[in-house]
């Protein structure tokens, strides 16, 4: 019997791919210009969705935050362990809104650290402590074991994606070399 029978026989709805059907229903609905356009940016926000909750389900147990993670693992990268926040929103590509909010918290948690520039008083430095370094390295562990290194394609094929997705960052304006 067919997974599709047995699903309808034990009571579950069958398996159909909902975006492949919503493309079927753009060409049928006389949009069928944009019918893979959408088909494309619904897949790329459902993968996204997946892959937060791999994400997610490592850095949970952490009391982190992907964008926690990020604010981390800058300053981790950074030469001297700290970074001045306007610095760190650029970087991260965020709103220098979402970066306070994340260092806030950090703050918080004891995993980074504020201060003022000696130099420039009017500029704010994040510094990660020893604590931040070290539930930063738990979470790289982790990601690279049950995310990064298994995304779901392989080698070549993610090297294709990269590009790929990176035209259309650069199509956006992102910087991509």
């Amino acid at each position: 019997m067919g997974a599709h029978l047995v699903s309808e026989v034990r009571g579950a709805a069958p398996r159909e791919d909902p975006i492949r059907e919503a493309r079927r229903q753009w060409v049928e609905h006389g949009w069928g210009e944009a019918a893979d356009g959408m088909a494309l940016v619904t897949s790329i926000a459902r993968v996204q969705q997946l892959l937060m909750e791999r994400i997610d389900a490592v850095l949970r147990p952490l009391d982190l935050s992907f964008a926690r993670y990020e604010v981390l693992m800058l300053l981790s990268f950074s030469s001297s362990g700290q970074m001045p926040m306007s610095r760190m929103g650029s970087l991260l590509q965020v709103h220098p809104t979402s970066v306070t909010s994340a260092v806030d918290r950090l703050e918080k948690q004891g995993f980074v650290r504020r201060t003022r520039n000696a130099d420039d008083r009017r500029q704010v430095l994040a510094s990660i402590t020893d604590d931040g370094r070290e539930v930063a390295a738990r979470g790289t562990e982790g990601l690279n074991r049950e995310v990064f290194e298994r995304p779901g394609i392989a080698g070549g094929e993610l090297h294709q994606l990269f590009e790929l997705l990176s035209t259309v960052r650069a199509s956006a304006g992102d910087p991509t070399s």
